[in-house]
């Protein structure tokens, strides 16, 4: 069966980027001229998905207000015969079906899925976090979805993390058996760095079978006293195959500050219409916080960390 759904959670209440968040939610903040969820959404959309629900909650109209038809904005831009904004604008709305429904209590990943049971039915579908940008010539979704079709279960997407920072992830042990495709064989929410079992990490896409719910109906609060989604598939993984997937691609883990800063320059410095400007300034801050002769700059002695 083709994998046509994808779930959104985004009821989080964004506290690491607060006080931005404090009355916008953390998927609405901008990178370069975008919110965060639009760049996950177009993943969804160029890997096939059909279908979006947003998990919300409180707080969160300004997702559905984004994705939602604006009939005075388009009507100005209209007016004043800007046609590539409405183009642009109209798009966003038009771009995939999506529905929403609410997560009434911020009770973790996993309950945050199991509040799409009834949208998923009992079909395959798609998982998708808004903190993990992917750059990737072929979607990060699309990837895990050609696995899927393979080995017909669920896929988990993983990315190999410096082993001091494991603790921040769920993590996998796990067997090869193609390429960059793992057979799974256990799994762990977020282990002290010394029980890790690898460095692989499990990140923000996962396709899920629909005999997931049944066992995030019954799961008790794990780590962090939340319905973890990672316990969940452990329990999965005894009554069928779990697959991982090392994909090919660059992440920005946008869920912090640090990481957030760090997309909005990579993404910046490959977009045609900044890349000279704004490298020359990133240059120039260089130099000043260095104290570098100019002239050493410009005979190649100095380049940007990107570069």
């Amino acid at each position: 069966m083709r994998v046509k759904k994808a779930v959104f959670p985004v009821a989080g209440l964004g506290t690491r980027f607060l006080p931005a968040t404090k009355a916008s939610p953390k998927e609405m903040l901008p990178l370069i001229d975008k919110p965060l969820v639009q760049y996950v959404v177009e993943e969804a959309v160029a890997s096939g998905i059909e279908q979006i629900l947003f998990v919300t909650g409180r707080g969160k109209r300004a997702i559905e207000d984004h994705f939602d038809i604006a009939f005075e904005l388009e009507s100005m831009l209209f007016d004043k015969g800007k046609e590539a904004e409405l183009t642009q604008v109209r798009e966003i709305a038009n771009m995939v079906d999506i529905f929403y429904v609410r997560q009434k209590q911020a009770l973790g990943l996993g309950h945050a899925v199991l509040c799409a049971r009834e949208f998923v039915g009992n079909e395959p579908f798609a998982v998708l976090l808004g903190d993990d940008i992917i750059e990737a010539p072929t979607p990060c979704l699309g990837q895990l979805l050609e696995v899927y079709r393979k080995y017909r279960g669920t896929v988990l997407a993983l990315e190999q993390v410096p082993m001091e920072n494991i603790s921040s992830y769920g993590c996998v042990q796990a067997n090869q058996i193609y390429k960059k495709v793992f057979e799974v064989t256990d799994l762990v929410e977020k282990p002290l760095r010394e029980d890790a079992p690898s460095d692989m990490a499990i990140i923000g896409r996962y396709v899920l079978t629909p005999e997931i719910f049944p066992i995030l109906e019954r799961q008790k609060p794990g780590k962090g006293g939340e319905i973890q989604l990672t316990d969940a598939i452990l329990q999965l993984s005894k009554s069928e195959a779990i697959y991982g997937c090392l994909f090919d691609g660059i992440r920005h883990d946008c869920g912090d500050k640090m990481g957030f800063l760090k997309a909005t320059v990579d993404l910046a410095l490959k977009r045609d219409e900044f890349n000279g400007e704004f490298r020359s300034y990133l240059l120039g801050r260089l130099m000043e916080q260095q104290e570098i002769p100019a002239n050493l700059a410009v005979h190649g002695m100095v380049a940007t960390s990107h570069d």
